[in-house]
């Protein structure tokens, strides 16, 4: 879809054009409105979270709190208290569409019959005098929705005379640490006249104040173990609570709106503040009618019956404070006419204002937009006005960093367009992004796991899913990367029960939270205090894990060499010390002082229901590739800082040279790498050369030899992708050299893992092999899109059609695709420098 320059887009917003026929835009997820699915994937452990396929992209900037609206038009996701998740229609929370063409009227909510609200317990028809849009049938095609992430679109036709598309997408713009960080939503409705008849057209704009909605009211957050053996906590929201809530009209300089206000503490908690609903106030011909108040409980004729009616709504500015169990929503309309052949753009922009994220008790963090925008909760129209009056830049701005990867054209279509979509994690993942403070000059940030895995920045998944916050946003990737170096010298000898025993059936075994000098696995989760306790969780004692070390010194090696700002050597310094003591605490677990550590017989390491014994292809790799960039950052430190890092360095060579003299003869076997030296275990691991891909990648010296990484490459291929499935669903993670499995029920051995096949492409594609990279990617990508998981892709896929981690943090690995294709100085604004917070009034 071309883009048009400011000028244009603003006479849009005033006169009449003419439009050609909508096309679904390049690069796009598309599918017929309404049109459900016959047998999507389902989950595989029936603990974790499965709200079924009807998921759309998500709204709203990173750590702002995000809403989702699906390809059946409802809004159903509403991820506004971080780290948090609550999935369900809200029916009054909608748009609705009025038509009139000489004597006939025709008007539709524009989503399809909702079975129920989900906000309120047993209501089994609401809204019932409201007219549903029709979805589509196999036969039948009423509209289109597409996404793109940060836009998406719904086209609606053969239902109304008009033309019809609403355009939705937040400011997520690579580079810019301000807007990304908005918590609004700007819903561009494009109307055109085919007809040759006058057509009058209304936009309703519908929405339920849900003030104090996201909070946890379970003051004990209780820490649990699900039946697959990781912890969760209890999440009880206040969903439907309504006392205090008030609405009234805003008018302002350039908008005309709703405000939806509530109850205050006498500071602002989590949960409180505003919405607001907004138009511009300069639109030629066109009518705003706007009710504060009405009651979304009842049969909804209030509000529908004016609206079908002529639409127009009764114009009413009653801000009277709800009653506890009242209910209250706010709606606007929209009304104008169209000549024959005329065209016409209206913006409608839904904004909020929710500035605290609450963690235990006591504890929380003001979002990073506060830094903007203030913290007193009251800046919902200021952040509204904002959109009005940038919208068309913003929207041009995302053309221009898309641009790139759309013309991109070696790359198939379909993996351009999961290039963008796998990025809606970091809006939807239960992100957090904290204001500026000391030493966090844009705050400290991060995104779960998954939502069934609800603790921060898994360093071992975000090995791999960073790849794309580097490219985009590298200094959220420094933050996060400076909260694990400030981490790595702490302890924590809370004593606490590790899952996976129990899952053996081995009973209670305890072990410290967090021991000094190891690397956390993560840091925290939003029912504690994440960052300052990490560790969270317990599945297994992560002390022990043998990648995580490796995996801190790649990624801050990373992050210094290939960011698109260019080499940060006070980033480099700052994270140099935790990279030594990670180290060093790791090589204690090298038990026969071959310089290459142990794994203990228990899963540690990133597969953590896949137990490795001795030495590990996969670990073992990470280890080598770690030391030559440590050793990289000490010559670096030392020639340009002056850094006294000679112990280390001869420390670290020592190592690196006993390890690469040991690697192969321990595990070598003639054609690839065994999984490990003492196990036996009969399978070729995919992943087993991650760090040589790593070390290639950084231009550091390989792992292994050409010739090596060529025979294992192609030893994978045959068995874990060609051999599975026929190559179908992507790479398993380890079978027998002839494709067969070597336990039928296996667990991870047996899943195909998403940011593994990715991660596992972007290797290929390194090595040249591009044909074998693409086709693995795509196999995955087409799963995923195909099968009702858009937008909550998971961590695995199985062969018999269930998922397990939905909305996983590793699947972003796609972005390595990126990285080893072009020069990422090609993504406009992501080499920009974060501009101050203090720059900018609060």
């Amino acid at each position: 879809m071309a883009s048009l320059g400011l000028p244009a887009l603003r006479g849009l917003l005033r006169r009449g054009s003419r439009s050609s026929a909508w096309q679904v835009p390049a690069a796009s997820w598309s599918r017929p409105f309404g049109l459900g699915w016959n047998e999507p994937y389902s989950v595989r452990y029936a603990s974790n979270l499965d709200d079924g396929a009807w998921h759309g992209m998500p709204l709203g900037g990173f750590g702002a709190g995000c809403i989702g609206r699906s390809s059946r038009g409802d809004f159903n996701l509403w991820h506004l208290d971080g780290g948090e998740h609550w999935f369900g229609t809200v029916p009054d929370c909608q748009f609705a569409i009025w038509e009139c063409q000489g004597e006939t009227k025709r008007a539709h909510a524009l989503a399809t019959t909702p079975d129920r609200d989900a906000s309120r317990d047993g209501a089994a028809e609401p809204l019932k005098s409201w007219s549903w849009y029709p979805g589509s049938t196999e036969d039948v095609k009423t509209g289109t929705y597409a996404a793109r992430y940060p836009l998406s679109w719904t086209h609606y036709e053969g239902v109304f005379a008009a033309a019809i598309t609403c355009e939705a997408f937040s400011p997520v713009i690579p580079g810019d640490y301000q807007r990304t960080s908005y918590p609004v939503a700007v819903f561009r409705w494009q109307l055109s006249n085919p007809t040759p008849q006058p057509l009058e057209l209304s936009i309703l704009v519908s929405w339920r104040n849900m003030l104090g909605w996201f909070t946890n009211t379970d003051a004990s957050a209780e820490v649990h173990f699900r039946d697959d053996g990781s912890p969760e906590h209890n999440y009880a929201p206040a969903i439907g609570s309504s006392a205090g809530h008030r609405n009234r009209w805003v008018d302002a300089s350039g908008f005309k709106g709703l405000i939806l206000d509530g109850q205050r503490s006498d500071s602002v908690e989590e949960g409180q503040g505003q919405w607001c609903l907004a138009v511009p106030d300069d639109l030629e011909g066109v009518e705003i009618t706007r009710c504060s108040r009405w009651d979304p409980t009842g049969d909804g004729a209030e509000i529908w019956g004016p609206f079908a009616s002529d639409g127009r709504i009764p114009d009413s500015n009653n801000d009277r404070a709800s009653r506890p169990g009242e209910q209250v929503s706010a709606a606007m309309a929209v009304k104008l006419t169209l000549a024959p052949g005329e065209s016409r753009e209206i913006p409608v922009v839904i904004s909020w204002d929710l500035p605290v994220t609450a963690f235990a008790s006591g504890v929380g963090e003001w979002r990073r937009y506060t830094d903007f925008f203030g913290v007193d909760g009251n800046n919902a129209a200021a952040i509204a006005a904002e959109a009005l009056r940038d919208w068309m830049s913003w929207r041009e701005r995302i053309d221009r960093w898309q641009e790139p990867v759309l013309n991109k054209a070696e790359i198939p279509e379909n993996l351009r367009m999961a290039l963008f979509n796998e990025l809606y994690d970091l809006a939807s993942g239960g992100t957090l992004w904290s204001a500026a403070r000391p030493g966090d000059p844009i705050g400290r940030f991060g995104v779960l796991e998954c939502l069934d895995y609800a603790w921060y920045e898994s360093l071992d998944v975000r090995l791999y899913g960073s790849l794309a916050l580097l490219q985009l946003w590298p200094e959220l990737d420094k933050a996060v990367l400076r909260s694990f170096a400030r981490a790595i010298p702490a302890s924590d000898d809370t004593q606490r029960p590790i899952g996976w025993y129990f899952t053996q059936g081995k009973g209670r075994v305890e072990a410290d939270r967090k021991v000094r000098g190891a690397t956390p696995h993560d840091l925290g989760a939003p029912n504690e205090m994440p960052f300052d306790a990490t560790n969270y969780t317990a599945y297994q004692d992560c002390n022990l894990w043998k990648d995580l070390a490796s995996d801190f010194v790649l990624q801050v090696w990373r992050t210094f060499t290939l960011s698109p700002t260019g080499e940060d050597l006070s980033f480099l310094a700052e994270c140099w010390p935790a990279a030594v003591e990670a180290l060093r605490y790791l090589k204690r677990f090298d038990v026969n002082d071959d310089g290459l550590p142990d794994n203990g017989g228990a899963p540690d390491q990133t597969f953590d229901d896949w137990p490795l014994k001795g030495v590990s292809a996969y670990c073992g790799a990470l280890w080598i590739a770690a030391l030559e960039a440590a050793l990289s950052m000490a010559q670096r430190l030392h020639l340009e800082l002056g850094l006294d890092t000679g112990d280390d360095q001869h420390a670290f060579g020592q190592w690196l040279e006993q390890a690469r003299s040991n690697f192969d003869d321990l595990l070598w076997n003639g054609e690839y790498y065994r999984i490990d030296a003492e196990s036996g275990t009969p399978v070729v691991m995919a992943d087993q050369l991650c760090g040589d891909f790593y070390a290639r990648l950084l231009k550091l010296p390989p792992v292994v030899s050409e010739a090596k990484s060529r025979s294992t490459l192609n030893a994978v291929r045959e068995a874990c992708f060609e051999g599975f499935k026929n190559g179908e669903l992507g790479v398993a993670n380890g079978l027998r050299r002839d494709g067969t499995p070597l336990d039928p029920n296996g667990t991870h051995p047996l899943e195909v893992w998403t940011g593994i096949n990715f991660g596992l492409a972007s290797y290929y594609r390194l090595m040249g092999e591009k044909k074998t990279a693409e086709a693995i990617c795509s196999a995955v990508v087409d799963q995923v899109y195909s099968g009702g998981l858009q937008f909550r892709t998971p961590e695995a896929i199985t062969a018999v059609n269930t998922y397990r981690a939905c909305h996983y943090l590793r699947a972003m690995a796609i972005w390595g695709l990126w990285a080893t294709e072009t020069n990422w100085s090609l993504i406009p604004g992501a080499a920009d420098q974060p501009m101050s917070s203090e720059s900018t009034p609060a």
